[in-house]
């Protein structure tokens, strides 16, 4: 899809609204792919691609943001 590789200075909220944007994106392709739209499914395998990898830098920026520090101690006292 792309020939080269570029950086981008990006938030993780601006991550976060790419990756909201790109499910739902998938979510129409895939029902204008199920009515027979054969450039629909062409443009859903090319969403597909880019959310898989907008989604595993998504997971990875918001397990990194969710770290406490505290480890089990810090579970064991919040839980009870």
């Amino acid at each position: 899809m792309f020939s080269t590789r570029d950086k981008l200075d990006v938030t993780q909220d601006e991550i976060a609204v790419i990756h909201a944007a790109l499910e739902t994106q998938a979510k129409i392709l895939t029902v204008q792919a199920g009515a027979g739209g054969s450039g629909a499914r062409r443009r859903l395998n090319e969403v597909k691609k880019v959310l898989a990898r907008v989604s595993s830098q998504y997971e990875s920026s918001s397990k990194r943001r969710f770290r406490f520090g505290l480890g089990w101690f810090g579970f064991a006292r919040t839980s009870g």
